[in-house]
């Protein structure tokens, strides 16, 4: 019978959490002595629909990869056996296919690596990350920094809207059921924390992250009872210090009339479906005409930034808001579209810019920094994309954190990031954070960066054409 198997990944297993196209350009890299040094940045070209900002965050999960890194004996014997290998070592005067194989028995991570920290405004096109290394540890890096990358900064960024939507109330991430997997969970939690939320109902991201864990009841739970009085009571009296009841299973008013004989210690009710506007205001009136003026109302089911800001737009009385399938896929905008791209490379001794110049996909070319240029008032007014160690006197977001493959920049506590990307957001201007038709943030390139990649292209072009 066959053994099932989990999935998630583990240190032993992480060389193979790649694409297959990765390896071979690696072995290709290899066996034609092609390993010099090189960078990659890490930048979204686009924003996401509706979107004028995002959150960077996956930074500490990208750097435990990166220091872990390692193709095990059963990983390497896998590969050996694949069709795609056959011919490595075949060709050549030695056999460097053996040779790639021991490669990457013995392969560490050795590289630099500057990153954006996590929580900080980032905008497209700015680097938020950048690994320079020989080509095939950079090669080899690219599909996972892009994988963890972009799901938890599209992930935190769908966060600080639904966040910024609830006007200080508390926003409680639920939707680890509704994750595209458990290990997608764990991170969306983070990513949501990130982002802003109080808490998490994930208890794995509560254990591993120290996040804040919340939970109720579900329906089944007043189901099992005979009565839907009963189902409050006796939770109660297993949770006196902290019950919220679940009063939309039958009859929501009804429920809410029962919730006031329960005990004057209830904590909360949860409102999960029908109208919540119309609903929360008639719970609130019975639970004040019954003296609960401290039980606090939170609601829960397909909410979003769009429902809650009408909801409270509308005077509902809601005190916090349970979110899920909308905010961990950010199912309105489901997939960031990062990418990581080769700007330069070092060949005897002499760096060379490198970029591509096809039709709607064109780089910049070398190592960049983004410098952020602020107002008399601390606001945010644009961003420039300059060379590395151009000189330009505004504030540099990356920060070097990986050094000679060690990690030389002290990883914040995620509480630490949530208050970096608060900071962060009241330093940006109110027009790019509103929920519907917000502002275009300027990012420009600094005119020593526009000449080189003209300089650039003109030469690629000449020698393209013989």
């Amino acid at each position: 019978m066959k053994t099932p198997k989990s999935l998630f990944l583990t240190d032993d297993n992480l060389g193979a959490a790649t694409d297959l196209y990765q390896l071979t350009m690696a072995a290709g890299y290899f066996q034609n002595n092609m390993n010099f040094p090189a960078t990659f940045e890490l930048f979204v070209r686009r924003l996401p629909e509706h979107r004028s900002y995002l959150i960077s965050a996956g930074l500490e999960q990208a750097v435990h990869y990166l220091q872990h890194l390692k193709f095990s004996e059963a990983i390497i014997n896998y590969l050996q056996k694949h069709p795609v290998f056959k011919d490595v070592g075949h060709t050549g005067p030695k056999d460097m296919g053996r040779d790639f194989f021991k490669y990457l028995r013995n392969f560490k991570f050795t590289g630099d690596v500057h990153a954006i920290p996590e929580g900080t405004l980032v905008f497209s096109n700015e680097p938020l990350l950048r690994v320079t290394a020989p080509i095939i540890e950079t090669q080899l890096v690219e599909t996972y920094l892009l994988s963890t990358i972009n799901f938890q900064t599209l992930i935190a960024s769908k966060a600080a809207r639904v966040v910024h939507s609830a006007r200080r109330k508390d926003v409680i991430d639920f939707g680890t059921r509704r994750a595209h997997g458990a290990q997608a969970g764990v991170l969306a939690a983070r990513a949501c924390f990130i982002g802003g939320c109080a808490g998490t109902s994930n208890v794995l991201a509560g254990y591993e992250l120290g996040i804040p864990i919340v939970g109720t009841m579900a329906h089944s739970w007043v189901m099992a009872c005979d009565t839907e009085l009963e189902s409050f009571q006796k939770y109660y009296s297993v949770f006196p210090d902290s019950t919220v009841l679940l009063i939309d299973t039958y009859d929501t008013l009804n429920a809410a009339n029962l919730t006031t004989m329960v005990a004057k210690g209830i904590k909360g009710v949860r409102l999960d479906s029908g109208n919540l506007l119309e609903l929360s205001v008639k719970v609130r009136r019975t639970l004040d005409e019954k003296g609960l003026t401290h039980v606090k109302i939170l609601a829960s089911g397909d909410l979003n930034e769009y429902i809650i800001d009408d909801l409270l737009k509308n005077g509902a009385p809601i005190d916090s808001f349970g979110v899920g399938t909308e905010m961990v896929t950010s199912k309105d905008a489901p997939a960031l579209g990062g990418i990581y791209k080769l700007v330069e490379l070092v060949k005897d001794e002499n760096t060379i810019p490198k970029m591509k110049f096809s039709e709607d996909k064109a780089t910049y070319p070398s190592k960049k920094q983004v410098y952020r240029r602020l107002d008399n008032d601390g606001f945010f007014t644009e961003d420039i994309v300059g060379l590395e160690g151009e000189g330009l006197t505004e504030k540099q977001l990356l920060v070097q954190a990986v050094r000679n493959g060690t990690l030389c920049y002290e990883l914040p506590t995620i509480n630490e990031i949530q208050k970096n990307t608060i900071e962060n957001l009241s330093h940006l201007p109110g027009r790019y954070k509103r929920i519907k038709y917000p502002d275009s943030y300027t990012v420009a390139w600094s005119e020593r960066l526009e000449q080189l990649k003209t300089d650039t292209e003109k030469g690629l072009r000449e020698r393209a054409m013989g």
